[in-house]
């Protein structure tokens, strides 16, 4: 009886694009959510001075440079929750339930 010869799976060697980030952070892992010819938008672990914290942010090329238009950073998990509650709390009101208008 002949045994299956196992195969593995490829490596990943490509290296993600670099960002247009200070060389002040350190980049520990990123995502690219968006990018065209003229927008950027990726979600990044971060590390300055020994503190790490994860940054969204939004480039705009501009002059045939990439120029950070927004950055939102989360430096701890209180603050992470803080956020992902307030967008479960009105993800829904996007994505077709019937929004409450807010009294003010």
């Amino acid at each position: 009886m002949q045994m299956a010869e196992q195969t593995k799976p490829a490596e990943h060697t490509e290296q993600p694009e670099q960002l247009p980030l200070s060389s002040v952070y350190k980049v520990l892992d990123q995502v690219t959510i968006f990018k065209s010819e003229k927008w950027w938008e990726a979600i990044v672990i971060i590390e300055s001075y020994g503190r790490r914290s994860i940054a969204m942010y939004l480039w705009q090329k501009r002059d045939g440079k990439w120029k950070r238009k927004h950055k939102f950073q989360i430096r701890n998990p209180q603050e992470w929750e803080k956020v992902k509650n307030a967008v479960d709390k009105l993800a829904p009101k996007l994505f077709g339930e019937n929004p409450k208008p807010q009294t003010q």
